[in-house]
């Protein structure tokens, strides 16, 4: 977790200069990623695969999700078109990276989390390691000042406690993006 700090900071600041945000402070470093989690997953073999999804299709609640996947594959994340799926290949050594929800939010749309999935192997285990990178529980997130005030632009996403939108995700079952439009101004 440690070590994965200067990644993740590195990264917000790459994807807050596109929102006009000129510095992180620690306000703002406090929302982006107050609150950080690792899990470690274990997909045993699953004699009928075809018949069983691993992790239903979802978009992740988080900031940033830094994922370590081993080399069975698995994961699959939807097309623009939200026709199909595309199947993201393990690469040695290399991390898969995923905007999540708290980003779509505070971006006020401009980067989209992604929704994805995890297919279940009939031959071989399947491990991932994912670190989510969050808001901490009592933040309340919104579109952040500078997006809005860069075009003018329309929230298109009222504030929301996080620890709400949270318990949201966790109230129902995997329904691709539909968490988000509990945070959507209608």
């Amino acid at each position: 977790m440690k070590k994965s700090e200067a990644l993740i900071k590195r990264l917000l600041n790459i994807l807050m200069k596109r929102l006009n945000v000129k510095e992180i402070d620690e306000t703002k470093e406090a929302l982006l990623m107050g609150s950080k989690r690792i899990n470690l997953n274990y997909y045993p073999v699953c004699p009928n695969h075809d018949l069983t999804v691993a992790i239903g299709r979802h978009s992740d609640v988080s900031t940033l999700t830094i994922l370590l996947q081993d080399q069975t594959g698995g994961l699959f994340v939807r097309t623009e078109d939200r026709r199909g799926w595309i199947h993201v290949p393990p690469i040695p050594g290399a991390l898969v990276i995923n905007i999540g929800d708290a980003l779509q939010i505070m971006s006020n749309g401009r980067y989209k989390s992604i929704e994805h999935r995890v297919t279940a192997n009939g031959s071989k285990t399947r491990v991932s390691v994912p670190i989510f990178v969050n808001p901490r529980p009592s933040d309340v997130i919104g579109p952040f000042l500078e997006v809005l005030a860069s075009d003018g632009e329309k929230a298109k996403y009222k504030n929301v406690l996080y620890s709400d939108y949270v318990k949201h995700f966790f109230r129902k079952a995997h329904d691709g993006k539909m968490t988000i439009e509990y945070a959507k101004i209608t």
